[in-house]
C-alpha cells in the first residue's frame, strides 16, 4: 500500500525547461538590445553550453556567459538581460496543468507528500510558494540536506525517515531515469517515470505516466 508520494520538483510538477527556454531567450534578446554583439541563436547555444557545464542553477550565469562572449561584464548589458530573464520566468512558474488537483485528492487519501530536489532549499520552497502549492507537502528535501545530489541514496534516506516510512510503502515520482529512477530503485522504493516531463526518455519503472493526473490510477 502507498502511504507516501515523493515528487522531483523541475520537470515533475513545474514545467522548468519551457519556462527555462522562454525566460533565457527574453534575457538574450535583452542583453542584444542593449549593445551585446552576438546572433541570438549562437548566443543561446553558447549559454546553454554554460548551464550544461555550471548546471541549471548557477547564479552568475549571465555573468560567465558575457566573459564567455565578450571577454568582460558590461553591467548595463548584464542587468538587462537579469531584469528580461527575471519578469518572464516569475510568469511562466506554474505547475503542469492538473498537478493541484493530484495534489489535493492525494492528501484526500491520507497520503504523505514529499519533495525531492537537487535544487537549492530556497528556491524549492520560492517555486512551491509561487505555484501554491507549498501547503501540500509535508517534507522538502533539497541540496542542504546532504550536499549530494541523485542517485545518491543518502537524500532518498533522508527523506524516508522525514516522511517516516518504509521504501515499499513509498511511490517516487520523476522523469529523469538516471536520477530519481535508479535512484529509487537501489532503496526498493516504488517508482513512477514523468514521461510527461521528458517525452524522448526511457526509464524501467515500475510505472509509467503520460499525463500527471494518470498518477492518480497508479495511486488507488
Amino acid at each position: 500500500m502507498i502511504k507516501a508520494v515523493i515528487f522531483d520538483l523541475d520537470n515533475t510538477l513545474i514545467d522548468f525547461m519551457r519556462m527555462k527556454t522562454v525566460s533565457c531567450d527574453a534575457a538574450i534578446t535583452a542583453m542584444i538590445g542593449s549593445g551585446l554583439n552576438i546572433e541570438r541563436k549562437k548566443a543561446l547555444k553558447v549559454l546553454f553550453e554554460l548551464y550544461d557545464k555550471y548546471g541549471l542553477e548557477e547564479k552568475a550565469i549571465f555573468q560567465k556567459f558575457l566573459k564567455k562572449v565578450e571577454g568582460k561584464i558590461n553591467y548595463r548589458i548584464l542587468a538587462s538581460g537579469i531584469v528580461a530573464y527575471r519578469r518572464i520566468r516569475s510568469g511562466f512558474l506554474e505547475p503542469y496543468p492538473g498537478a493541484d488537483y493530484v495534489l489535493l485528492k492525494l492528501k484526500d487519501k491520507g497520503i504523505k507528500l514529499g519533495i525531492l530536489t537537487d535544487a537549492p532549499k530556497l528556491k524549492a520552497w520560492v517555486r512551491l510558494a509561487s505555484m501554491r502549492l507549498s501547503n501540500f507537502f509535508d517534507v522538502v528535501v533539497a541540496l542542504e540536506d546532504t550536499k549530494k545530489l541523485k542517485p545518491s541514496s543518502e537524500p532518498f534516506k533522508v527523506i524516508l525517515n522525514r516522511l517516516g516510512i518504509k521504501p515499499g510503502e513509498c511511490l517516487m515520482v520523476g522523469e529523469r531515469t538516471e536520477r530519481e529512477i535508479e535512484g529509487a530503485k537501489k532503496l526498493g522504493i516504488k517508482t513512477c517515470f514523468a514521461k510527461y516531463g521528458n517525452p524522448k526518455g526511457k526509464a524501467k519503472a515500475d510505472y509509467t505516466i503520460n499525463d500527471i493526473r494518470e498518477l492518480l490510477k497508479v495511486v488507488k
